[in-house]
């Protein structure tokens, strides 16, 4: 016993095998390491090859339907997406499952990708006898391009736009649009009364709830189409004038350039172009004005001042025809300037606060009032009816009590260009 009690003793103090004994035990976790390692390299670069071919099929699809023209393609066009973006993987990734989906409140307007790749790994299927399979989706929202119209345009590139502030009252259901681009493109008081098909602009729209779904917000592709269109002239000077006594005065005018045309009595217009040249177009006075198949144009720095101060007078008012456009010696400018109220050059900048319409005036007002360089303001009692009024200024401005209605149909309303698709990946 006291020879086996030194052996023991012998044993215990001898360290040369610790480090064998050490090798052996740690090897089956060393290759274990080394085996999960490789294994779970294949299972991240299958998952980024699959994950990439499910993120592209959504976007192909949605991309495909924000077209009329490819909507009913969109599961084909998700499922090549898919396929060219598959490379180690291709032989046993699944077919991929293309669904709609609704994102955030709508109704089937994203497309849903999943797939997913199944083999088996050297390691892992000696430990599970099973092959590994990895998963991954991709959602993609997208929303419509369209071609826009309306009635009430704003044309300027930034700042604010088209206001319909307070209690006023706007009826066009051809459209309301701005080409501005800011965050206040747009913006519709909660007390305000607004009919309309559709409220585009190029930057944000700040409308109540119940108009936004006719909200689409950054349209890219808006313009003004009248960009190109230089005003037309008429040389001949001219200068108002009230004739006769008492309620039997009136101004019968005639086509021309006046420095100034401020009603001062009953009027009425002949058919043609009168230019006023650096004075006022003021319509405001109580007394009725008539024309037919009238342009106004408005240059060195000219405004206009339409709607009356008391209750008895009428504005009745309606752009050139194709006829009078010949008459007035543009016959090759037909298309562009029949149908045109008034025409404000772009260089006009008229001083503050820009162009008016006011007072309590029943106004009959057809035609488009084109202002590429100033601003409309629409006051406080103003009751401008038409079948076809058109407005495209600088900026728009609606105040409270104004009441503005047009019943132009969309398909005459003024060309404000298209918007492409959007497409976002959302999960």
């Amino acid at each position: 016993m006291m020879r086996v009690k030194k052996l023991f003793q012998k044993l215990r103090k001898n360290t040369r095998g610790n480090a064998v004994l050490l090798v052996a035990m740690g090897t089956p976790a060393l290759i274990g390491g080394a085996g999960l390692a490789v294994d779970t390299a294949q299972w991240y670069l299958w998952k980024r090859e699959l994950q990439q071919a499910v993120d592209q099929a959504a976007y192909a699809g949605a991309w495909a339907l924000t077209n009329d023209d490819s909507a009913g393609f969109y599961e084909k066009r998700a499922k090549q997406e898919y396929d060219a973006n598959l490379v180690v993987i291709s032989d046993f990734a699944s077919e991929p499952v293309i669904t709609l989906a609704s994102f955030a409140g709508g109704s089937n307007n994203s497309v849903l990708v999943r797939a997913s790749a199944t083999r088996t790994l050297p390691f892992s299927s000696f430990l599970t006898g099973n092959g590994v399979t990895v998963t991954a989706s991709a959602q993609a929202t997208f929303a419509e391009g369209g071609h826009f119209s309306a009635c009430l345009v704003s044309l300027a590139k930034d700042g604010e736009g088209t206001i319909i502030g307070g209690n006023a009252s706007v009826k066009a259901q051809c459209g309301i649009a701005a080409l501005s681009c800011s965050e206040d493109a747009i913006s519709v008081d909660g007390s305000a009364t607004v009919e309309t098909d559709i409220i585009v602009a190029c930057g944000k729209v700040d409308a109540p709830e119940e108009l936004k779904h006719l909200v689409v917000e950054d349209a890219s592709g808006l313009t003004d189409i009248y960009s190109d269109l230089e005003p037309p002239t008429n040389d001949t000077p001219r200068t108002y004038n009230c004739t006769g006594k008492g309620p039997n005065r009136q101004a019968s005018l005639l086509p021309g350039t006046y420095s100034s045309l401020v009603v001062s009595c009953t009027t009425v217009l002949a058919s043609g172009v009168y230019v006023i040249d650096g004075g006022e177009l003021d319509l405001s006075a109580n007394y009725n004005v008539t024309g037919t198949g009238v342009m106004f144009v408005l240059k060195n720095g000219a405004r206009v001042k339409l709607g009356g101060n008391g209750n008895d007078n009428s504005i009745r008012l309606s752009p050139m025809t194709a006829n009078d456009v010949i008459n007035a010696g543009y016959p090759d400018m037909v298309d562009r300037y029949a149908g045109m109220l008034i025409f404000e050059d772009r260089e006009n900048d008229p001083p503050s606060p820009g162009h008016i319409m006011n007072g309590n005036s029943n106004s009959l007002i057809e035609g488009l009032i084109y202002m590429p360089s100033g601003t409309l303001t629409i006051n406080g009692t103003a009751d401008v009816s038409s079948q076809c009024l058109l407005v495209s200024a600088y900026r728009i401005d609606i105040k409270g009590g104004a009441k503005l209605e047009t019943l132009c149909p969309v398909n005459e309303a003024t060309e404000v260009g298209s918007s492409s698709g959007k497409v976002r990946m959302v999960a």
